[in-house]
């Protein structure tokens, strides 16, 4: 059957990764909630700081990084920010805590939205692969319909349609890094995180990024096991 197929024994380092980071994330978070940072800011705090801080030594940015709203959003490590709305939501322990993590976490989604205030290529590239990353589970259905109906055009169009979801992933790297740079360089000069406090912002970062790397190697060898069941058949 599809689902047992031996070519799913390609996706084995992903899935292993993906659940190391995990247990990353879970650590460093849990780990850095507990340590209160000495500014005493909330995430709210310093990502609305970030924000006025960046309008103030780029001057271009001032527009979007000054409209950039904050709210509250349910849910575990459910922060992001929301290019649409240029809406930075941050999660209850996040929105409210004072902890090294709390600032942390805040301050790489107010990068993100300075990605935008300053039109940061990548970002922008990735909300028009939006729709694919979407799309993707669909991509799948349509292939195993190709695959069982022997309709190779079905498998083409799926795999081409999966190419740009992988592609997502892949850009969403370097935005993901980009951001939590942004966040430790703001933090550091802006006052809001002592030197000796950088590097439990770094490994909260670090574990999180973990996270997207898990996802782009799955995705890329979901691509290559689609590939490989397209030429068996």
């Amino acid at each position: 059957m599809f689902l047992w197929d031996s070519t799913f024994i390609i996706l084995i380092p992903a899935v292993l990764l993906a659940l190391y980071a995990q247990y990353r994330v879970s650590a460093a978070f849990g780990k850095y909630s507990k340590v209160p940072v000495r500014s005493g800011v909330s995430g709210a705090q310093a990502a609305q700081y970030i924000l006025q801080y960046e309008a103030q030594i780029e001057p271009a940015t001032a527009p979007i990084a000054r409209a950039v709203g904050i709210e509250r959003v349910g849910g575990n490590l459910t922060d992001h920010y929301d290019p649409r709305s240029n809406i930075l939501r941050l999660s209850e322990p996040v929105y409210g805590g004072s902890s090294i993590a709390a600032v942390g976490v805040a301050a790489h989604e107010a990068g993100h939205a300075i990605q935008r205030a300053t039109g940061y290529g990548p970002l922008a590239l990735r909300a028009v692969l939006v729709p694919a990353a979407t799309a993707q589970q669909l991509t799948w259905l349509l292939f195993i319909l190709g695959l069982f109906a022997h309709l190779p055009v079905l498998q083409n169009v799926a795999i081409w349609i999966f190419s740009a979801a992988v592609a997502f992933t892949a850009i969403t790297l370097p935005v993901e890094f980009n951001a939590s740079a942004r966040a430790v360089a703001l933090l550091r000069s802006s006052g809001l995180v002592a030197e000796d406090e950088i590097g439990g912002v770094r490994a909260v970062l670090n574990a999180a990024a973990l996270t997207y790397v898990a996802a782009a190697l799955m995705a890329i060898l979901q691509l290559l096991r689609m590939i490989l069941l397209r030429d068996r058949r």
